[in-house]
């Protein structure tokens, strides 16, 4: 159970949930509701400052259905899928978002998808943000599934990211070690927290232009939005990013964060593959506006 505190009260609290959750207020109106540690009808009036724990939905709802869209399939076989996704696409289906997801697309693609994540996440081993682009590893089966899903959590994956970030950084390299979790204030974000989880990331600089600079990331954990919220805590958030670090947007496609590279060891065959995809043109129509300005 997630808190959240309300910023701007005045408004039934089923209403003021179904905005924040993106859920029809019939929904809320059937579900537990507590504000300030008390139990509160959904005609409750929430007011600035209220405490509301944020309540647990099923996933009853949300099953995916298959839909024809045009994937980019980098590598498969019998066990994975490698898919190299685009900007704008969301990775599953959540409330309020269920149709034109990666996962509806997978149905589509493939009937055999491995089932260790539910039936509105087949085949998803880890994600990556709507609107950050890249590679992304699918498992077609569940003894794959357990297989990867080991990887990521002995840290042995090889996941590399490229990124555009405000402001010049200095060091040529550099290790960001703060751990993340839940923003109190925003459970749509996350923040730097005493009480979060581990969270490691490391950065070379690649090149430096007046207002940014073009950095390589490698993650040895995957929190929630982690190179988002770690150059933001540094005070060199991702260009473009629309949530984190409050900077001017160049447009509306995205943070310029793109996952250019991922290795892992085969579920099967035991022998590690790398791949390897170029930056996109989102990225790229954005990069080439600081390239006219090199330091």
């Amino acid at each position: 159970m997630e808190k959240h505190i309300v910023k701007e009260g005045n408004v039934r609290i089923d209403v003021y949930l179904s905005k924040l959750l993106d859920v029809s207020r019939s929904k809320i109106g059937k579900l537990d509701l507590k504000v300030n540690d008390k139990n509160v009808k959904s005609s409750y009036i929430v007011k600035e400052n209220d405490v509301i724990d944020i309540p647990v939905l099923t996933e009853e709802e949300i099953k995916a259905e298959p839909e024809k869209l045009n994937l980019d399939i980098v590598y498969e076989d019998d066990d994975v899928i490698v898919v190299n996704k685009p900007n704008g696409m969301v990775v599953h289906p959540a409330f309020g978002n269920t149709k034109h997801t990666l996962v509806n697309g997978l149905l589509y693609h493939s009937k055999e998808l491995s089932k260790n994540n539910g039936e509105f996440r087949p085949g998803i081993v880890h994600r990556i943000d709507a609107y950050t682009t890249g590679l992304l590893m699918i498992a077609k089966n569940d003894k794959a599934h357990e297989f990867l899903a080991k990887q990521l959590s002995e840290k042995t994956t090889h996941r590399k990211y490229i990124a555009l970030v405000w402001g010049v950084i200095n060091n040529d390299t550099g290790t960001i070690d703060a751990p993340i979790g839940r923003d109190i204030n925003d459970r749509k974000k996350m923040s730097i927290t005493a009480d979060g989880k581990e969270a490691i990331t490391h950065f070379k600089v690649l090149e430096r232009y007046k207002t940014a600079t073009l950095i390589e990331l490698k993650l040895e954990t995957g929190r929630t939005h982690q190179i988002r919220v770690h150059m933001n805590y540094i005070n060199h958030p991702v260009v473009n990013d629309p949530v984190y670090g409050k900077r001017k947007l160049i447009d509306n496609t995205g943070q310029c964060l793109h996952a250019k590279e991922l290795g892992f060891i085969h579920p099967k065959t035991k022998k590690y593959m790398e791949f390897n995809v170029e930056l996109p043109e989102c990225f790229i129509n954005i990069l080439n506006k600081f390239k006219e300005e090199i330091c």
